[in-house]
């Protein structure tokens, strides 16, 4: 890797949010830099984006990194991201979302003080609840991967140098993996059409109700951040309003070019699914003015057209 310092730091940033943030940070930098914890990447990012292998649990690897580097500001995105995951190992979870950013933190502290760090959280911190989230609805996190994010948004508030905490809300979009529900509809649309799977579409629960805003609003909203956030303070990163997740399934299959039947999978349904996950991002609007851009349908098309590409192309 080409040694840059003083530049853009953007950890997991061959992941879902990274990807899409390194893509944007590149409309306005020379240069950024990115971490991943494999050697193998599915997404370059051109040769303006400086990649380094970065294992965030690796406490030592990430203070030589950190030191190195000098980041004029990082965007932490690095972390376990899956719900259904960390039913399964909520150890991991925490490990990576929790103690991944302490070691971060650290290196930040001893060895760029005044740089700016955007933490990417979680929504689910917050206890269920039947009205739109503000950041001072009650915490009561019910999966582990939710717990790990409230251990590492703790971390975050605590820490000695200014960090921007964010609960971002549901975003979807192209790149994302098809274990995240949106992704997975249009992925198996994609493979109906192109003759791969039996037109017949395997969902879990559709009723639902989830803040759904475009990847691409996501990365918007923290590099508004990084520039008029207030350290310290906590910020909802969402779009406002609330879609059944059954409507948005109608939309993709509207969008279809063939004929599809939708079946309920016992397997796809979780052990814990709140009803409404709705946030209210007035403070992050007030503070950095930014707002959502990207419709739905538009999301969904540039979604479900990724999905082709990666279909065919597989």
């Amino acid at each position: 890797m080409t040694t840059v310092r003083k530049v853009p730091l953007v950890t997991g940033a061959t992941g879902f949010a990274g990807s899409h943030l390194l893509d944007h940070l590149l409309l306005s930098h020379d240069q950024v830099a990115g971490w991943s914890n494999s050697r193998a990447r599915s997404f370059d990012g051109g040769p303006r984006a400086h990649w380094q292998q970065v294992d965030i649990l690796d406490r030592e690897a990430v203070r030589g990194a950190i030191r190195a580097l000098e980041p004029s500001v990082v965007f932490h995105c690095a972390g376990l991201p899956h719900v259904a995951e960390s039913w399964a190992n909520a150890g991991r979870a925490l490990q990576v979302n929790a103690l991944g950013t302490h070691h971060l933190l650290d290196a930040v502290r001893e060895y760029a003080p005044q740089t700016r760090v955007i933490v990417a959280g979680s929504a689910l911190v917050y206890r269920q609840s039947e009205q739109a989230l503000t950041e001072d609805s009650p915490i009561g996190p019910n999966d582990p991967y939710g717990l790990s994010k409230l251990a590492q948004e703790m971390l975050a508030l605590r820490a000695e140098t200014p960090v921007v905490a964010t609960r971002p809300f549901n975003h979807i979009g192209p790149r994302q993996q098809p274990s995240f529900a949106t992704s997975s509809f249009a992925k198996q649309i994609a493979e109906i059409e192109a003759g791969r799977r039996e037109p017949v579409m395997l969902v879990g629960n559709l009723d639902s109700r989830r803040d759904l805003m475009d990847v691409r609003d996501t990365v918007r909203a923290y590099q508004a951040l990084a520039a008029t956030g207030t350290p310290g303070r906590l910020y909802n990163v969402c779009s406002g309003t609330a879609h059944r997740v059954g409507d948005v399934l109608d939309r993709l299959i509207a969008m279809a070019q063939v004929r599809v039947t939708v079946r309920q999978d016992a397997a796809r349904m979780r052990p814990s699914d709140n009803p409404l996950v709705l946030g209210d991002p007035s403070r992050l609007t007030a503070d950095t003015g930014w707002r959502t851009e990207i419709p739905l349908d538009q999301t969904l098309e540039d979604l479900l057209a990724w999905w082709r590409t990666q279909v065919t192309s597989g």
